[in-house]
């Protein structure tokens, strides 16, 4: 099959910096192009030096500390990356020493995790680092390549399948096969590799109570008794799962009436097609129960992919009352609420929340469907 290459629109933001005097950090998860995205910046640059930290000769040297026998393997490069960066320990301080030594060399730094590489980077490196989180193909990147009309055809795949570069226009079969061997390296060999998880049955499940909870609140009370182990031991799993962007969650909105709720998360996932295969459901939606919790999840994670497209800083939340009123999303940015209601299909009769727009003033409230989402995920 020829593999159809989508033009990121990181690149450009990543190539704004270069040679500005500060070390790029590149994170996400695996698979979602991170690696295909610095080989595309680096053929614009000469000198360019690629290391991969996973293999046995790369991470020998980075590991020796030897920053003359490291100077002479860099040699005359004038951009180097170091992918998967997060292999090597105290990887951040390692960069600094590299960064203060030869500031004329470009440094970018990729990684398929949050654990070392941000951690370890933060610190040593403040002040000399800008880093940029790739989330799986956007809905803008698919239409510099497709009409707007074959991506409208496409939209059930894409919720059921997700928008893995590798996986989004391959057979079904292969997606599913693919989508499978993902799940499998990436919680129980990525994930598990970087915490030590005493449970990691507690943590497959836990990640599948969440992909069955996607959309609806969630109680670490409640998961606590599902699972038989300690709240605590639920937040620690739960930051891992964030950390290594499987999920993020959205805080609940309030600020003026006694009765919203302050202290609810809803938990969704970076990418749907992930979910599906965690609880073995790719059925079409005729045959699912769900779809409504697919189409809040992706058009809000479509949202982020737009917002930071657009360099958009937003604030998201969702809002409910004790009384059941509820919005899907909620972002604050400016000063100014906007909300937004997730519907697939266009709802004949839709109750405005009076009481949310009565209590902020000057709020937009939207409902998102299928015949208006294109200008949202823009």
């Amino acid at each position: 099959m020829e593999t159809i290459y989508y033009s990121r629109y990181l690149k450009d933001q990543i190539k704004s910096w270069l040679f500005q005097g500060k070390v790029l950090i590149l994170y996400g998860a695996r698979q979602v192009g991170k690696t295909t995205l610095v080989k595309e910046i680096m053929k614009d640059i000469q000198d360019s030096l690629y290391l991969n930290c996973e293999t046995n000769r790369i991470y020998e040297l980075l590991e020796s500390r030897n920053i003359e026998r490291i100077k002479a393997y860099i040699g005359h490069s004038k951009l180097v990356v170091f992918d998967e960066a997060q292999k090597i320990k105290d990887i951040g301080l390692l960069l600094k020493i590299i960064h203060d030594t030869w500031p004329e060399v470009q440094i970018i730094a990729t990684g398929s995790s949050s654990f070392n590489l941000l951690n370890e980077i933060s610190e040593p490196l403040t002040g000399r680092n800008v880093k940029f989180l790739m989330y799986p193909l956007s809905y803008s990147e698919l239409g510099k390549k497709h009409h707007v009309s074959t991506l409208d055809d496409r939209l059930e795949l894409f919720m059921r399948f997700g928008l893995y570069p590798d996986i989004v226009d391959r057979p079904e079969s292969q997606k599913i096969k693919l989508l499978e061997e993902l799940v499998s390296d990436y919680l129980f060999r990525d994930v598990l590799t970087f915490e030590t998880i005493k449970r990691p049955d507690v943590l497959n499940r836990l990640v599948k109570a969440l992909a069955l909870q996607c959309g609806n609140e969630v109680s670490f009370t409640e998961l606590s008794k599902l699972l038989k182990v300690s709240v605590e031991t639920i937040q620690r799993y739960i930051e891992i799962l964030e950390r290594s962007f499987i999920i993020f969650r959205l805080g609940s909105f309030s600020r003026n009436l006694r009765k919203e709720l302050a202290r609810s998360q809803k938990f969704y996932f970076y990418d749907l097609g992930l979910r599906n295969s965690l609880i073995q459901n790719f059925n079409i939606f005729e045959n699912r129960n769900d779809v409504g919790s697919l189409w809040e999840n992706f058009c809000i994670v479509e949202r982020m992919k737009a917002n930071q497209l657009n360099n958009r800083s937003v604030n998201q939340y969702f809002w409910r009352t004790y009384d059941q009123k509820e919005i899907d999303l909620i972002e604050e940015s400016g000063g100014k609420l906007s909300a937004y209601e997730f519907k697939l299909n266009p709802p004949e009769k839709y109750k405005m929340p009076n009481e949310f727009l009565r209590t902020y003033p000057g709020s937009e409230f939207n409902i998102v469907h299928r015949n208006n989402y294109y200008s949202f995920f823009e």
